[in-house]
């Protein structure tokens, strides 16, 4: 992830970003798929404890575990997140959602994803 802004003032998350480096989750933790992934940091705030951007997912699944709180808001694609606990939450585009520091379970893009994001760490 590379951090594009520190502004102190409007970040627009627009069309046209940059290159980014793909990356993909820790091999132990990929399940199915080769989920690709590509994230922008469009802003993070001077302590580093809150970043925002845009990411990207070629279909796959893998086991996450969360270390900070994530909030998002799914452009494109469908993305089926499930808990250990088994609660299966399904999202398309549109869809905005939480997940919490702490969450534990399995995210599958099923569809290749696009979302912004914001993270609190």
């Amino acid at each position: 992830m590379s951090i594009e802004n520190r502004s102190t003032g409007v970040v627009r998350f627009t069309s046209g970003l940059p290159p980014a480096e793909p990356y993909l989750p820790a091999a132990d933790r990929i399940l199915a798929g080769h989920p690709e992934q590509r994230a922008w940091v469009l802003y993070q705030s001077e302590d580093e404890k809150y970043l925002c951007g845009v990411w990207e997912c070629a279909p796959g699944k893998w086991r996450v575990v969360f270390d900070e709180h994530e909030f998002c808001q799914l452009l494109a694609g469908e993305i089926i997140i499930v808990s250990d606990a088994g609660e299966t939450t399904q999202l398309g585009p549109g869809d905005a959602f939480v997940t919490p520091k702490g969450f534990t379970g399995t995210w599958e893009v099923r569809v290749a994803a696009r979302k912004t994001f914001a993270l609190y760490l």
